[in-house]
């Protein structure tokens, strides 16, 4: 008789981690998933807690992992992922790409599973070259406020690949891109769940500087399964999960107005310091490697995001 297979998911808790445990249920694993919940919540994973193929364990990576058992896939998603987070957590944010990190990896070392990396497209900094390939080494201020989350990164895939050359570790870098969906936090500082939020109670909405500046969007669905794709591959990466199809902030603003329905105006505020004045993957290695681009287009994604952005600010109003 053959057993399940067994993944843990570090900071499966958070919008990105809840929607992994829930995929890896569904295809038949047994999770185990470990969070602090320092911006993460038990309520994004309350759905999962009833399945004998679940098990939710509050931990701080950065302090110990112990995970009694066998495990064939550690997936490190442990970090606080917005600026709003990070720059008021900044040495927990460098503790978890950093120590929590060399934690994830050491669990992996001793079991002999696959580890993969959640890094972030913040490793290419405001880039200098667009789009941005895998081959591209960045344009990061190491000092500047986002420097705690681009370097924590950007150290986790060093320590990653030492793992891989010195220990023999069956090791993957995944660099995610700008991702939404359902579970945002209302108040986590990204564009789109402030966008969203505001439109919905129709106060303005403060698009950064003159909204001319960049991002590529990926509906979370699609992004999770870019990542299990290389999971499940021997890929070494890093591979950029992300969709090429790029857009300004004040054109996603507009559309979360109209999406809503909202009378929403739009309001000019002072860009962020270090804000990426462009963000694009080049997706060819993701394509010819994994046989993966996004599905989900931006006006379905959007759709659903408003309509569970709507039921969860009613339902705690």
């Amino acid at each position: 008789m053959t057993h399940p297979r067994r993944a843990v998911v570090t900071g499966g808790a958070g919008f990105l981690g809840s929607h992994l445990c829930t995929e890896l249920v569904d295809r038949g694993w047994e999770v185990v998933c470990l969070d602090n919940f320092l911006t993460g919540s038990p309520a994004n994973v309350a759905h999962l807690l009833g399945s004998p193929a679940f098990r939710l364990d509050r931990c701080d990576v950065t302090d110990y992992i112990h995970v009694p058992g066998d495990v064939d896939l550690v997936l490190h998603f442990a970090s606080p992922a917005s600026p709003v987070d990070y720059l008021q957590l900044p040495i927990q944010t460098l503790k978890v790409g950093s120590i929590g990190t060399g934690h994830a990896l050491g669990l992996a070392k001793d079991k002999g599973a696959r580890f993969l990396l959640a890094s972030t497209s913040e490793v290419y900094g405001d880039p200098q070259v667009h789009p941005q390939p895998e081959e591209y080494w960045g344009h990061v201020n190491p000092i500047g406020p986002r420097g705690v989350y681009d370097e924590a990164k950007r150290y986790a895939e060093a320590l990653t690949t030492a793992y891989r050359t010195t220990h023999d570790v069956d090791t993957a870098i995944v660099r995610i891109f700008n991702t939404y969906g359902p579970r945002m936090r209302p108040f986590d500082g990204r564009a789109i769940p402030t966008f969203v939020r505001q439109a919905l109670a129709g106060e303005p909405i403060t698009v950064a500087g003159d909204g001319s500046q960049t991002r590529s969007v990926c509906y979370v669905d699609d992004l999770v399964r870019g990542i299990l794709a290389l999971a499940e591959s021997d890929h070494a990466g890093p591979v950029n999960i992300g969709n090429p199809h790029e857009r300004t902030v004040l054109e996603i603003a507009q559309d979360v107005v109209a999406a809503t329905g909202s009378r929403s105006e739009i309001r000019f505020i002072e860009r962020p310091v270090d804000d990426p004045e462009v963000r694009r993957p080049d997706t060819t290695k993701a394509r010819e490697l994994l046989g993966w681009e996004p599905e989900v287009d931006w006006t379905e994604g959007l759709a659903r995001t408003v309509a569970w952005f709507d039921e969860a600010l009613r339902t705690s109003a």
